[in-house]
C-alpha cells in the first residue's frame, strides 16, 4: 500500500515523536544510581530542612531541649553514679578483711614466715604484715594521741596480719571457717573480722540502684511524651500543608520523613546538651568527693562518662526521639485520615 506524500511525513513525525517520548520517560525514569542519588537527595533535604524549622523557632525549640536535656541528664547522671557505686563496691571489698593481731612473744621473723604460710592458703589474695614500729607509726598519725604512745617504755601495739580473702561477701559461711582456722593458729591472739557494716551498706547501695532503675524507666517514658507531643503539635501546624502533598500525590513515606528527622534533630541536641549537664556536675562535686575520700584514707577518684558512653546516650536520646516521632505520626495520621 502506497502513501501519499503528506501521509508519509505525518507517520515520519509520529515514530519520530514516539521515540523522542520513550527515551525521555527512559531517562526520566534513570537507573539504580540515579534513583539512589535522588533518595539521597531527599533524604538531605528533609534533614537540614527539619533542622531548620527548629532553628526557625528558637523559643519553643529552646524550651523542649532543654526540659529533655534536664531529663536525659537525670539518666545518664543515674547511670554514672552506678558506675561509681560500684568502683565504690571494690573498694569496700578490698577493706574486707580478717585482721589477726598476733601474741606478743612472736618476732618479726617468726610473723613472717606465718605470713608466708598463710599467702599458700588457696583461699586467701593476699596478705600484708604490719610490723610494731608500722602500727605505731599509724597510730601517731590518725589517732591524735601521738604523744600518748612516746610516754611508754614498751611499745604495746601488736605485729598484725591483714588477710584479703578470695571472693568477699560471696559465701559468707566460708569467710567464717577462715576465721576460725586462722583464730585456731597458737601464733595468733586475735582474728577479728566485721562484715555486718559491708553487708548492711551493700543492701542500701542495691535499693539505691534499684531505685534508679525504676527512675530511668520513667524519665524515659518522660522523654518519649515530650518529643511525642512536640511532634504532634508540629504535625497540626502542617496539617493543610500534608492535605496539599497528599493532593499531589505525595506518599506516607514523604510525608513522615521530615517529622522523623525533627525527632532525631531533637533527641540528638538534647542527648549533647545533656552530656554536658552531667559532666559540669561532676567537676563542680569532684573536688568535694575525693577530699571526703581522702579525709577516710582512701583514694576513691569519680568516674566521668566515657567516650562509650557519651556515644551511646547520643545514639539512644537520638533513637527515642525518632521512636516517639513514629508513634505519633502513626496514631495522628491513621486517626486523622491522612493516609492513603
Amino acid at each position: 500500500m502506497k502513501y501519499s506524500k503528506k501521509d508519509q511525513t505525518r507517520k515520519n513525525i509520529r515514530e519520530s515523536y514516539l521515540k523522542q517520548t520513550k527515551k525521555q520517560t527512559k531517562i526520566a525514569g534513570g537507573n539504580f544510581v540515579d534513583k539512589l542519588h535522588a533518595y539521597k537527595d531527599l533524604h538531605a533535604h528533609a534533614l537540614f530542612s527539619s533542622l531548620g524549622r527548629i532553628v526557625a523557632a528558637p523559643f519553643n525549640s529552646i524550651m523542649t531541649i532543654s526540659v529533655l536535656a534536664i531529663a536525659i541528664s537525670f539518666v545518664s547522671g543515674f547511670h554514672i553514679l552506678e558506675v561509681n557505686i560500684e568502683q565504690l563496691e571494690g573498694h569496700l571489698e578490698a577493706s574486707n578483711q580478717i585482721s589477726l593481731f598476733l601474741r606478743d612473744d612472736v618476732s618479726d621473723v617468726h610473723a613472717n614466715k606465718l605470713a608466708e604460710s598463710i599467702r599458700l592458703n588457696s583461699n586467701v589474695q593476699n596478705v600484708k604484715l604490719i610490723t610494731r614500729e608500722e602500727a605505731a607509726a599509724e597510730f601517731q598519725t590518725y589517732s591524735g594521741f601521738g604523744s600518748a604512745i612516746n610516754e611508754l617504755e614498751k611499745n604495746p601495739l601488736p605485729i598484725v596480719l591483714q588477710v584479703l580473702p578470695k571472693k568477699s561477701l560471696e559465701d559468707r559461711r566460708e569467710l567464717e571457717v577462715l576465721q576460725k582456722e586462722f583464730q585456731q593458729s597458737p601464733e595468733v591472739d586475735i582474728a577479728q573480722m566485721d562484715l555486718q557494716w559491708i553487708e548492711r551498706l551493700y543492701s542500701i547501695i542495691s535499693i539505691v540502684k534499684l531505685f534508679a532503675s525504676l527512675l530511668n524507666i520513667l524519665l524515659v517514658a518522660a522523654v518519649l511524651l515530650i518529643i511525642g507531643n512536640t511532634v504532634r503539635i508540629e504535625l497540626h501546624n502542617r496539617r493543610d500543608e500534608i492535605v496539599i502533598e497528599r493532593l499531589v500525590g505525595a506518599t506516607n513515606s514523604f510525608i513522615r520523613r521530615p517529622f522523623l528527622y525533627a525527632g532525631f534533630w531533637i533527641g540528638f541536641i538534647s542527648g549533647i546538651s545533656a552530656w554536658f549537664i552531667v559532666t559540669l556536675l561532676m567537676l563542680i562535686i569532684r573536688q568535694a568527693v575525693e577530699k571526703l575520700s581522702s579525709l577516710y584514707g582512701g583514694s576513691f577518684h569519680m568516674l566521668f562518662l566515657s567516650v562509650t558512653d557519651t556515644l551511646v546516650l547520643i545514639f539512644i536520646s537520638s533513637l527515642l526521639g525518632v521512636l516517639a516521632s513514629w508513634v505519633v505520626l502513626s496514631y495522628q495520621m491513621h486517626s486523622t485520615k491522612l493516609t492513603q
